[in-house]
């Protein structure tokens, strides 16, 4: 196992092992269930920000976890008509909450990102392009 990607803890009974794409997941999955959240942005291309669907949630956030911090920077592309700052806020706490919650490290910071504005239209377009 790759040392570089992997947190230790080391506990009485043995060493505990969290690998950094577990916290990303963990991240990525509190980001979407906040309302306002289009998607992950998978950075620019073009000019124009890459919506990753469910399957890429972990390529929207970067971590840099520590034997006992992690500090979390999510890109997202959000709904048009919300309020940015408050989807912003209620995403740091989301992800502080979980990735606290499940891996015991304490998060120090979480950055949001936004990258781009999703229209309905625009996603229901898509939709139809599909079938």
């Amino acid at each position: 196992m790759d040392n570089e990607n992997v947190l230790i803890q080391r506990e009485q009974a043995g060493s505990i092992r969290i690998a950094d794409e577990v916290v990303k997941v963990i991240a990525g999955l509190a980001t979407i269930e906040v309302k306002g959240v289009a998607g992950m942005s998978g950075g620019l291309a073009g000019g124009i920000a890459e919506m990753l669907g469910r399957k890429n949630l972990s390529r929207g956030i970067k971590v840099e976890v520590g034997e006992k911090e992690a500090a979390v920077d999510v890109f997202v592309i959000v709904d048009f008509g919300i309020r940015i700052p408050d989807v912003a806020a209620e995403i740091q706490e989301k992800v502080k909450d979980a990735v606290e919650r499940m891996t015991g490290l304490t998060v120090v910071e979480v950055n949001v990102n936004v990258q781009g504005v999703a229209f309905a239209s625009e996603l229901k377009d898509e939709e139809h392009r599909v079938k």
